[in-house]
């Protein structure tokens, strides 16, 4: 049985568990606004609760087996974790139900959520300290995610205001996002114990494999590109902020 219940991933677990709890927050309050039966939204709310808790669930149990903590074969099982839950994800972005969906979210929500990225940075920096994780992984190192999480609070305050070049902005923004987070994943991988390891440095990156930071590939990584993904998919429907949108109008349900 492995964990690393030490101060950074005490920190870590409280961070995703935070994050989560805006989860459910926001999707309950993304659902009211879809105009849906009841019945329909509670089923949806109840299943993605679910989801989210089950899956959660899994990456500890399997952590503590360590599971992911062998890393002789490729890829690495701590990147599986980061990988599972993106076909779902597009699923979802790109179904009619998950379109319509996200044209109830405010815009500035899907952004100004990535701020949680500044948090993982810093969690990234204790560890390091603390020498649970190689020197890359932050932002000392090689590792710029920071500047994501940084960028989505003006960003998303723009989105809020409803500027008109914002819509632009935020298009902008989570290409970058996407660009730094492929970054990092990378050097991650390439930090970890296994036959294409290029950072020779120590520690090797093992510490994601054990519990409670698991979370980090496995619930915040997934966090992060979905909020990516459903904004570039809501901005690139939504031909203006500035208008309000009617779930009715069927170019956007079938866009």
């Amino acid at each position: 049985m492995k964990s690393n219940f030490s101060i950074p991933g005490f920190l870590m677990f409280l961070l995703t568990m935070i994050c989560i709890a805006f989860i459910i927050k926001g999707l309950h309050a993304a659902l009211k606004r879809t105009g849906w039966e009841k019945a329909r939204r509670q089923r949806i709310f109840i299943i993605s609760i679910v989801a989210i808790v089950l899956w959660a669930a899994l990456l500890s149990v399997l952590s503590f087996q360590e599971f992911f903590s062998d890393f002789s074969n490729l890829p690495p099982r701590p990147a599986l974790a980061i990988l599972i839950p993106l076909p779902i994800v597009l699923l979802i972005a790109f179904s009619k139900k998950g379109t319509q969906l996200l044209q109830s979210i405010p815009a500035h929500w899907l952004v100004g959520m990535q701020s949680f990225r500044i948090g993982v940075e810093i969690l990234l920096l204790l560890a390091f300290i603390a020498d649970k994780l190689p020197v890359q992984m932050t932002f000392e190192g090689r590792n710029f995610d920071i500047i994501t999480g940084l960028l989505a609070l003006p960003i998303g305050y723009l989105l809020a205001r409803k500027k008109t070049y914002a819509l632009k902005l935020a298009v902008i923004y989570n290409f970058i996002g996407m660009l730094l987070l492929i970054n990092i994943l990378v050097i991650a991988v390439l930090s970890m114990p296994t036959s294409i390891r290029y950072f020779m440095n120590e520690p090797a990156n093992t510490f994601v494999a054990e519990f409670p930071f698991i979370l980090l590939p496995g619930v915040l990584v997934p966090l992060a590109y979905t909020l990516h993904i459903f904004s570039l998919r809501q901005l690139l429907v939504r031909r203006d902020i500035r208008q309000p949108i009617d779930l009715k109008d069927k170019s956007i349900i079938h866009a």
